[in-house]
């Protein structure tokens, strides 16, 4: 991998936990999701003239994983309704990694390496390293667990469906194009039936928080579609996962929510557990 791919990385990872922590700052939550999604569709729409259109075997999954995509832009957002950037996020990046690698057990019977066993544990013990914050245990919400966890869920369901369309789209950025357009129009048209006035403000007040996390939830994302095209995935899958550092970061400095010895071993061991899973491939 070389060194303009391993920034670029870094970069997508940073832009991930800034659109993120724009969600969680920036009003009605749902709203702000609703606003941040149009914009990247719209964004995306710029796109569409100059890639070509995934192969129609891929639609099935690319409508599939648009409706996955939509459930996690809802999830998302009611979890930071209920804890901090610094609990929801690690514990959904966390998560879905280890419900991959079960599910692949369970269903597929595909075995785990021992190197993948460890990047396994360090992912367990990282999530559960923040339910304590000073020695002891964090009144952390019971709601932002469960909607965190069902982030997770929705990450895992759509990385896998993802990476199967992909390869039958014939056109990784059409791919992509596409399923930004797709997740974006329905997540904004779902939302302005639930948060039609809240939707309304934020676009009066917070019009370029949207467009500015709208550039960054795209940017991110058809950064990393073109690092898989060009290194290796499991390369890039780990290094992406540095993102969790960034909203750690994000979470301490910027949003205040306080810095605890146990949030920082949280982060730092989920970021390890996530590189060195993904890295054995």
């Amino acid at each position: 991998m070389t060194l303009e791919i391993t920034l670029l990385i870094l970069l997508a990872a940073a832009l991930h936990a800034g659109w993120n922590a724009l969600i969680k700052i920036s009003g009605d939550r749902i709203a702000v999701m609703a606003v941040v999604t149009l914009a990247g569709s719209l964004l995306s729409m710029l796109a569409l003239p100059f890639v070509d259109s995934p192969d129609p075997a891929s639609w099935p999954l690319l409508a599939l994983t648009i409706l996955i995509h939509t459930g996690y832009h809802f999830f998302l957002p009611v979890a930071y309704d209920h804890g901090d950037l610094g609990q929801v996020y690690p514990i959904a990046r966390g998560i879905s990694p280890i419900l991959v690698t079960l599910g692949a057990l369970v269903f597929a019977g595909e075995q785990v390496s021992q190197v993948a066993l460890i990047g396994i544990l360090c992912l367990a013990v990282g999530v559960m390293a923040l339910t304590f914050d000073g020695g002891k245990i964090s009144k952390i919400n019971p709601k932002a667990i469960i909607f965190a966890v069902a982030t997770g869920i929705c990450i895992a369901s759509y990385t896998i469906v993802d990476g199967l369309g992909v390869r039958q789209a014939g056109s990784i950025l059409g791919f992509a194009v596409w399923l930004t357009i797709g997740d974006g129009l329905l997540t904004f048209v779902i939302a302005l039936f639930w948060k039609k006035r809240e939707i309304a403000v934020v676009m009066k007040n917070n019009a370029l928080i949207g467009l500015a996390g709208g550039t960054m939830q795209v940017g991110a994302y058809w950064i990393i579609v073109y690092a898989l095209a060009v290194a290796p995935m499991g390369m890039v899958s780990g290094l992406r996962e540095t993102s969790v550092l960034f909203a750690a970061l994000i979470s301490t400095f910027l949003l205040k929510e306080g810095f605890g010895v146990w949030r920082f071993v949280s982060a730092c061991l989920i970021t390890l557990g996530l590189i060195v899973s993904r890295a054995r491939n």
